[in-house]
C-alpha cells in the first residue's frame, strides 16, 4: 500500500468530518444544517436539496421552495419530526421559512459536545486506516517483497501522515467550537 493511497483515504475522512460540522447550527442561517435531511418523496428518501430550493435570505431565516408543491408537507415533517434539528418550519403555502433562533448557553455546550463526538468519528477513521496501511506493509514484509528498515520507515512514514491528518481535525474541532461558542 502507498503513501499517498492513505494519504487519499485521510483527507476523505477528515473532509467527511467537516461536512458533519457543517450540519451543526451555530445561531447562523446556513443551508448546510439540512444537508442530512431526507424527505419521503413518492415513497423514495430523497435529499431535500434535491427537491426544493434552498436559499438564505438573511442571517436568521433559510428559505426552502420546493419544485413541486405537492412535495410541501412532506418536506415540512420531515424538517419538523424526522430531522434532529429542532426547528420549527412555517409553511404559507408556497414555501417554508425556517427560523434560525439564537442558541442558548446549554444548546451551545451540547452542540460543542455533538461536534466533539464528530471529531472522534473523524479520528477513529484515521486510525482505522493506519491499521490497514500498518498490516498491510507488514504483510509484505513477511512475504520478503520488502525489507525490515523499509518496512520501520514506511511504518513510521503511516504514523507521521495519522498524526499530521489528527492534528487537522484537532483544528478543525477547535475552529468549530469557537465559533459555536460565540455569541
Amino acid at each position: 500500500m502507498k503513501l499517498s493511497e492513505l494519504e487519499d483515504k485521510m483527507t476523505k475522512s477528515v473532509d467527511s468530518t467537516l461536512r458533519a460540522f457543517n450540519t451543526l447550527r451555530t445561531g447562523r442561517a446556513n443551508t448546510a444544517l439540512l444537508d442530512r435531511v431526507e424527505v419521503d418523496y413518492y415513497g423514495t428518501p430523497t435529499p431535500l436539496k434535491q427537491i426544493a430550493g434552498v436559499t438564505v435570505p438573511d442571517s436568521s431565516t433559510i428559505v426552502i421552495q420546493p419544485y413541486d408543491a405537492s412535495a410541501l408537507s412532506n418536506i415540512e415533517r420531515a424538517i419538523s419530526m424526522d430531522s434532529s434539528l429542532g426547528l420549527n418550519p412555517n409553511n404559507d403555502g408556497k414555501l417554508i421559512r425556517l427560523n434560525i433562533p439564537p442558541l442558548t448557553e446549554e444548546r451551545r455546550k451540547e452542540l460543542a459536545k455533538v461536534a466533539s463526538k464528530y471529531a472522534e468519528e473523524g479520528k477513529v477513521a484515521l486510525r482505522n486506516i493506519r491499521r490497514d496501511g500498518i498490516d498491510s506493509v507488514r504483510k509484505q514484509e513477511k512475504a520478503s517483497d520488502i525489507s525490515e528498515d523499509e518496512s520501520r520507515d514506511l511504518q513510521d512514514g503511516i504514523q507521521k501522515l495519522t498524526d499530521k491528518f489528527s492534528d487537522k481535525i484537532d483544528s478543525l474541532l477547535k475552529d468549530k467550537e469557537k465559533e459555536i461558542m460565540s455569541v
